[in-house]
């Protein structure tokens, strides 16, 4: 067995290079952020050697600070890092196209043939599974959130506060947020946060991007550039509004849908799960742009599609346009196509101004506890509101005609054997969907 390290250091990375990766990865990357971001680590620190594991994790360890799916701004980070400012935007996109595209002709399929039996049956299976996949990323946030009675204090009262008294999620985020300033000045050992992903042990031998590798100009802060990016990203977000506005109003569904979904997007600390109360509230109970049932649909198709779960937007987006008719009753498809297309812009648009012109700011406060303290009181309380959220899921997978209908025995059934293989057996998602939707389809075919 050869146990050399390789000592030569890769070849410089040319963008076309880099665009073909990034468009591959985009295809590839299923199982989550855990999942995605493992990816990533194989084949950008251990195979291609483009970055060392430090500065990697470094890298990580500034997207998981910020609002976003940590996954995607991982890839527009390190994308940004090697090849300035267009190859954080390529590498950024290409992480959330084919989703978009894959989830559109998904969703299309499912307004069309969900009455469907073997469609049907699929999603009978599906639904129960994610159900358990909720409660086991509460589970997981969970663990690394509430390391003490405060932070399981700061969980109990966001379950409480949105189970008990609907209260809004933006509510609850700033309520966290000002408990942890808070802390950073009479408490700062309550909210210190832990160790983030760890620190590198491997060596994989000379990165292109390594340890010692100087700061690149272009990464470097530099208030100019700052300034030129936050003028840029606005200037796209009012130009995409304001089109909205000028078409259709004000009170148009796009419209409506730009401006909830900018919202939803500077909310989503703590992952997609965090975000799915406040996009069930917006979308279901205040808007009607679909129904409950619609939604844990949504998730299902989410869960088994390639890129971030938050894409699950676009699949809010698409039924809401299709149901909406927001080009019209003659171009549904096109309408739907659009406001998930739509969504989906100002859903990540705030992610790639993080990355491309906060990026130096940010890294600058990393573990200063003014800043990170607020930041493991929101994860507290993102742990309480995706409680909240499973024992929603639960209720409709168990109880689908409500309390006063019959309790769906087989449902429960998946949904215990679904918890016990993520808990007990560390079943992936891929497989444990694949497994759920068989039984779901024998279920409808044969027994009903």
């Amino acid at each position: 067995m050869n146990d050399e390290k390789p000592v030569r250091r890769p070849n410089p990375v040319s963008f076309a290079e880099a665009f073909w990766f990034w468009l591959k990865l985009g295809f590839i990357s299923f199982g989550g952020p855990a999942g995605q971001i493992a990816i990533m680590h194989t084949e950008l620190v251990e195979r291609r050697r483009w970055i060392s594991e430090t500065r990697f994790l470094h890298a990580l360890n500034y997207c998981m600070v910020l609002p976003g799916p940590e996954a995607q701004q991982l890839a527009t980070y390190i994308g940004w890092l090697m090849h300035r400012t267009w190859g954080g935007i390529v590498a950024g996109a290409l992480f959330v196209l084919p989703s978009l595209f894959i989830l559109i002709a998904l969703s299309w399929v499912y307004i069309r043939f969900g009455d469907v039996p073997v469609v049907a049956g699929i999603f009978y299976g599906i639904k129960p599974a994610v159900t358990a996949l909720v409660l086991h990323a509460a589970h997981r946030i969970g663990s690394r959130a509430l390391k003490n009675r405060w932070m399981w204090g700061i969980a109990a009262a966001a379950f409480v506060a949105i189970f008990a008294f609907d209260t809004p999620f933006p509510a609850i985020v700033a309520v966290a947020a000002g408990i942890g300033w808070l802390g950073s000045r009479h408490a700062p050992k309550v909210f210190a946060m832990g160790g983030g992903h760890g620190a590198a042990h491997a060596d994989f031998g000379p990165a292109l991007i390594d340890d010692d590798t100087p700061t690149p100009a272009h990464a470097r802060f530099s208030r100019r550039h700052l300034l030129r990016v936050l003028g840029v990203g606005a200037l796209l977000w009012l130009l995409a509004m304001g089109g909205l506005l000028a078409f259709q109003g004000w009170h148009a569904t796009l419209t409506q849908m730009g401006w909830f979904f900018t919202k939803a997007a500077l909310l989503t600390f703590g992952g997609a799960y965090a975000v799915l109360p406040y996009v069930y509230q917006g979308a279901v109970e205040a808007q009607h742009w679909l129904s409950g049932a619609q939604m844990i649909d949504g998730l299902a198709l989410g869960e088994t599609t390639p890129g971030p779960l938050i894409m699950v937007v676009a699949f809010v987006g698409f039924v809401g346009g299709w149901q909406k008719e927001v080009l019209g009753p003659e171009a549904l498809f096109a309408g739907a196509a659009l406001a998930a297309t739509v969504v989906t812009f100002f859903t990540f648009l705030p992610s790639f101004v993080f990355i491309l012109a906060g990026g130096p700011v940010v890294e600058s406060t990393h573990g200063k506890l003014g800043f990170t303290a607020p930041l493991s009181a929101i994860t507290a309380a993102v742990v309480g509101v995706i409680l909240n959220l499973a024992l929603f899921f639960a209720y409709h997978v168990l109880w689908p005609q409500g309390f006063g209908g019959a309790f769906d025995a087989v449902s429960a059934l998946i949904a215990v054997a679904a918890t016990l293989a993520l808990f007990r057996f560390k079943v992936g998602i891929l497989p444990l969907l694949a497994a759920c939707a068989a039984i779901g389809l024998l279920v409808t075919l044969i027994l009903r």
